[in-house]
């Protein structure tokens, strides 16, 4: 029931993919990413955040930070270092890290089936970041990130996937950032690749895990070629790389405050918490969260009493936001207030003591991570998670598929 269909990818030479590839655009600053690229002129920021090619004082946000990205990506086709597929084909990537493996099936998917709800979001949107990756898209006339896609397991397409690995040698196989292996297959036979798009269609629907601003922007770039006249048979569909439910990790996605304390908080905090001092860094169970002040770590055990049923409200994310964020110090909405931020967990409870115990932030809160059933679970009944509930890890890396709309 949803579309899943091969294109002519474009992805870099074999012997020059780990020098290619990059971390996700929207994980690191312009700063880290020019130190990242620093002397490797293959790196993939050159075209995802071409800012670091440009003078320092100029916004990441000004045209001719776009104007550069489609030159610096004209320039690696041009030297072969990126290359284009003479045909449609499919591709696996399967990620490894500390031991743990999951495999995600590269293809393009429909617009369409955004735009209809078959591909389920669980995160609203900012204006502002949309405009930046629509307009990326538009100088390169390419989705140059793939969105990051989930289903729920189907065993036929399970196995089609494994006899695939098993048999055939993939074209990538290297290990980057946080020591996590990438190896990449290309699916070129075209009975295995009509089995697997026809397994597709009888999967009900697909999830946004990560990328829901690539998503908006890519579709709507997509519709507003439709509308122009300007489509073709790639610009109807974008890039995307769709994992089993089963293989995927959520990571904690961790807070910190910059707040005044009032004299009565942990008074407030035990209304919908019992809270004791534990020293736990890490929480292991719903229902448990971390935190950390003053050079101590407590443990707040949410109180039945203050759990409501809905899907959204159950999660501990949303009963930290309301029962603190918003009761305590009036944050009422986290995506805008400067006095809240967002530590992904692979940086660890030591970031959250260094933050705090640095001065720069007051207090921070260790969470347990949202679990792929919840995510499930809210995007299934159309209702939207918190800013910041979700992170994944191992990251998908930039640069080792592109996808040409092919509307010049």
């Amino acid at each position: 029931m949803v579309q899943v269909r091969p294109f002519p990818g474009i992805r870099p030479a074999t012997e020059l993919a780990a020098q290619v590839a990059c971390l996700p655009y929207d994980v690191v600053n312009s700063t880290e990413a020019q130190a990242l690229a620093a002397d490797n002129p293959y790196s993939f920021f050159y075209i995802d955040k071409a800012e670091i090619d440009l003078p320092h004082d100029l916004s990441p946000y000004d045209p001719q930070v776009y104007q550069k990205a489609a030159e610096n990506f004209q320039d690696f086709l041009a030297k072969g270092w990126l290359i284009k597929e003479q045909q449609p084909l499919l591709y696996l990537y399967e990620l490894t890290m500390n031991g743990r493996s999951q495999t995600g099936l590269v293809a393009t998917t429909s617009i369409d089936d955004y735009t209809s709800g078959k591909i389920k979001k669980h995160e609203f949107t900012r204006p502002e970041k949309e405009v930046d990756r629509i307009k990326h898209i538009q100088a390169c006339d390419a989705n140059t990130s793939p969105i990051f896609l989930s289903y729920r397991d189907e065993e036929h397409i399970q196995c089609l996937i494994s006899q695939w690995q098993t048999q055939q040698t993939p074209v990538y196989d290297f290990t980057s950032y946080h020591e996590v292996q990438h190896r990449v297959w290309v699916i070129d036979d075209s009975a295995i690749i009509a089995d697997l798009t026809a397994a597709f269609d009888e999967v009900p629907a697909l999830y946004i895990a990560d990328g829901h601003h690539r998503t908006e922007s890519a579709v709507k770039v997509g519709l507003e070629k439709r509308a122009n006249s300007e489509q073709s048979s790639e610009s109807d569909y974008f890039l995307s790389i769709i994992f089993p439910e089963s293989q995927l990790a959520i990571w904690e996605y961790n807070r910190v405050l910059n707040v005044d304390l009032p004299q009565d908080f942990f008074s407030q905090l035990e209304q919908a918490f019992d809270v004791a001092v534990s020293g736990v860094k890490k929480s292991v169970a719903q229902g448990q969260i971390q935190l950390y002040l003053d050079s101590k770590w407590y443990t707040l055990t949410i109180k039945e009493a203050v759990i409501p049923t809905d899907a959204v409200g159950r999660l501990d994310v949303s009963i930290l936001q309301k029962q603190v964020f918003e009761k305590i110090f009036g944050i009422m909405d986290i995506r805008t207030d400067k006095r809240i931020d967002f530590i992904g967990g692979i940086r660890g409870p030591e970031e959250l003591e260094r933050l705090v115990d640095s001065g720069q932030w007051r207090l921070a809160f260790s969470m347990y991570p949202t679990q792929m059933e919840d995510l499930l679970a809210v995007a299934d009944a159309g209702e939207i998670m918190p800013p910041k509930s979700t992170w994944f890890e191992p990251k998908l890396l930039s640069g080792l598929f592109l996808h040409d709309l092919e509307t010049r």
